[in-house]
This record gives C-alpha cells, structure tokens and sequence, in this order.
C-alpha cells in the first residue's frame, strides 16, 4: 500500500456529555460548531476535541482528584474532556483542595478569561488549576462509549465519549469562537428537531443517551454497560453503501447512510 493510501493515525480525543434534570426530563449540554471550523462544521455536537500536549503534563496527577485510578492514558483523556467542557460551555468539574463539593456558578464564572487561554494552548491545565487553587473532577467522569473515525475518512479520531452530571448553578454557555449557539436538549427531542445537522457518531449517542430519563438513570446504565469500541464499517445493501457498527456496542442493529459521516 502507498503512502498516499494508509490510513491517517487517530488523534486521541474526549468527549463530555454534560447532564442535568430538565423541564423535558433528561437533558444534555450540546453546541452548535462554527460553519468555518474544519471538523463537523456548522453541526450540534458535544464539547469535545483532541487531547492537547498539556494534558499529558505528569504534574497534572497532582491536581486531579480520582487521578490514582488512572493510568496516564486515561488521565490525560480525562483532563481533555474537563478542559473542553470548560472551554466550550464554562462549566468546570472542579473542587478546591479538600473540598466535596463543586466549585459554585459564580466561582466558574469567574474563570471566564481562561477559557480562551486554555483553548489556544497558551496556557495548560497544570498552570490555570495552579494559580487558581483547584483540582479537576476526574472522580466525576462516568465512562460512556467509545469510537474511532472509520480507515476511509481524512481525518480521524480516537474518541472516548464520558457522562457527568453538572454542577448545580452552572449554566454553560457556548464560547462564542468554535461553537457559535448552545442548548440544553432532551437527547430524544435533539435527534428529532430538523433545525439540526447532527453526524452520525452524535446522533447514536444521543439514540444510546436517550434510553435514560434522568441524570441518575443515565449514569447507572452508563455504569453497568459494558463498552465495545465502535469503528464504523461500509457494507453494500440494494446498491447503497451503508454504515454499519457492532449491535453488541448497545445501539441496536444499525444502517445509515453513509452522507451521516460529513465532518
């Protein structure tokens, strides 16, 4: 095989489904990507992104709570779902040393200005949780799916998607910069709304979220799930090229087409 036609190497990447009770029940944290943003432009999604060289700092281990449970993989992929979160919503998993409880709305509302700094990788988790006294909730992350971009696509992504109930009062808000709207949506009602573009990989962790009808039912089946990595595949049905993935992954027997992949 020439160079030309290997597949491109999958970036680690995290993903965050923020969770609370709603007025419609269970609802998720999702925003609306910026049309000139090259990866799933213009569509809903959940913050997340590619895991950043900051989030492999070893110093980080010292302020992470839950970080003993994790090897430095998953640590690093845990940091990278927390700092997106905050960069993308402003809601932040995050304690004071010693304390149990989340930081409050306004403490995280303060923080504001380091989201862009975070986002541009001027600054890394170690240095903003070292100035501000903090230490990132990894305890908080209940794992929840996993996927990774099929050979056949540009560019690919090796994906660990994460539940985690958000703190009371905090609100989140898009960052105006990669996602240009947000919204708190019931998973069902999202994949439902035809306002929206919603990619494949979204839609079925929507389909896979929206079996749960509060935040504590969601991360319980989250927790008793077992979790199969998900690597989409074509196969040909009628003469359409379809996009088919493991029934033992806990979505279903699933075919779709195969446009549902535009990122």
């Amino acid at each position: 095989m020439s160079d030309a036609k290997k597949p491109s190497n999958p970036l680690p990447s995290a993903t965050i489904l923020l969770l609370r009770d709603g007025a419609s029940g269970l609802e998720v944290f999702m925003v609306k990507r910026h049309h000139q943003i090259d990866f799933a432009s213009g569509a809903l999604v959940f913050p997340g992104g590619k895991v950043d060289p900051h989030d492999n700092d070893p110093a980080l281990r010292n302020h992470a709570e839950g970080a003993e449970k994790l090897d430095s993989l998953r640590l690093s992929l845990a940091a990278c779902a927390i700092r997106e979160g905050f960069e993308e919503s402003g809601i932040l998993l995050a304690r004071q040393p010693g304390a149990s409880d989340y930081i409050d709305a306004a403490a995280s509302s303060a923080l504001a200005p380091w989201r862009p700094k975070l986002n541009n990788s001027e600054v890394g988790l170690v240095e903003f949780l070292t100035r501000e006294n903090l230490r990132i909730a990894c305890d908080a992350l209940v794992p929840f799916a996993h996927w990774v971009t099929p050979v056949f696509m540009p560019k690919r992504f090796d994906t660990f998607f994460y539940l985690a109930a958000t703190p009371a009062g905090q609100l989140g808000r898009h960052d105006g910069s990669e996602s240009v709207d947000s919204v708190w949506v019931n998973p069902n009602e999202a994949i439902e709304d035809k306002r929206w573009t919603i990619i494949f990989p979204t839609k079925m962790n929507l389909v896979k979220l929206g079996k749960a009808k509060t935040v504590a039912e969601a991360i319980a089946n989250a927790k008793a799930d077992r979790i199969v990595t998900v690597e989409p595949k074509v196969i040909q049905r009628d003469g359409k090229q379809l996009l088919t993935i493991p029934e033992e992954a806990g979505y279903g027997k699933i075919e779709a087409p195969i446009d549902m992949l535009r990122g």
